[in-house]
């Protein structure tokens, strides 16, 4: 019988295997791609006024300090602290609901692949890189780390951790398991925080509107195919993270077809209220090609900050 020590080495040499695939793609993305667009659309414009540097070609213009220009007679701009060095802390809500998939994955193993490429993407771009996994059975923490190695691991042990189990309970009308307080100071201040979860219909936690003055919020969710349309032809069992049960539908009857539009509707609308800002949200279909869905979603938010 393998010892334990044994098998938890193998998982740590297949994730890491699976991460530097991933950032193989990363890498290439970056450079045919996004192009150095990367910061303006990921990190944003900054929040903390630093210095007064030269103006260099490529820079944004919008930061030009017409006043010292003037002055010294040559463009100077301003200068962030976000500039400096950027955190991004990745918030991995893990809950039962995740464990659904009606294709060849998972929603779970969807989110995790996603949450793996925007780690390996900060590593690209080197940035500092932490996580903090959250489940019904507990949280692991990791703080910001930088350097291609360490965030190697981070994400390796991100993917590692074990799913909940199917008979966890926990309240889906609030994020329950997931320590706010902890999260205030997981990380320095404007760094940008990406929160991974199902996103069920709830209200917005306690606590909230603290962290998206703190940090820049960004959420990510995954949906399952089967959740935007129940099947006409086909028997579907999922968890009803509502009832908190296994249900089993068969997509006919009208009353079901109603109550899951009901929840569809309720459940978009918790998640704008969480993230107004449209380029804040993100999400990804199971069947959906997750690093394209990136490398769409940072063009957008480049495209919009260009054109303010």
């Amino acid at each position: 019988m393998p010892s334990p020590v044994n098998e938890h080495t193998s998982l740590v040499t297949s994730q890491l295997a699976l991460l530097r695939q991933l950032e193989w793609r990363v890498r290439h993305a970056v450079e045919n791609v996004l192009s150095g667009e990367y910061r303006s659309a990921f990190r944003g414009r900054g929040m903390e006024f630093d210095q007064v540097v030269k103006y260099t070609f490529g820079d944004d213009i919008r930061d030009i300090d017409w006043n010292v220009t003037a002055r010294l007679g040559e463009p100077y701009r301003k200068k962030f602290i976000e500039e400096r060095e950027v955190s991004l802390l990745l918030v991995f809500e893990d809950s039962v609901s995740l464990q659904f998939g009606s294709g060849a994955q998972s929603k779970r193993e969807a989110l995790l692949e996603l949450a793996g490429l925007v780690m390996m993407l900060g590593a690209v771009n080197r940035d500092r890189v932490g996580f903090l996994h959250a489940s019904p059975a507990g949280y692991t923490l990791k703080e910001p780390v930088r350097g291609r190695g360490q965030i190697l691991h981070a994400a390796a042990q991100l993917l590692g951790q074990p799913a909940p189990s199917l008979s966890a309970e926990a309240d889906a009308s609030n994020a329950s398991f997931l320590p706010w307080r902890l999260l205030a100071k997981a990380a320095p201040r404007h760094s940008i925080m990406i929160w991974l979860g199902d996103f069920p219909p709830r209200v917005e936690p306690e606590g909230w509107s603290v962290l998206s003055r703190r940090y820049q919020t960004m959420g990510f969710r995954v949906d399952d195919p089967w959740e935007r349309a129940l099947p006409h032809d086909r028997t579907l069992t999922t968890y009803d993270p509502v009832a908190g049960r296994l249900v089993t539908l068969n997509g006919t009857s009208a009353a079901q077809r109603e109550a899951h539009a009901t929840w569809v509707r309720q459940r978009e609308d918790a998640f704008r209220a969480i993230f107004p800002n449209q380029l804040s949200r993100l999400v990804v279909r199971t069947d959906e090609e997750r690093l394209g869905a990136l490398v769409r979603f940072f063009h957008a938010r480049m495209f919009a900050g260009r054109h303010r």
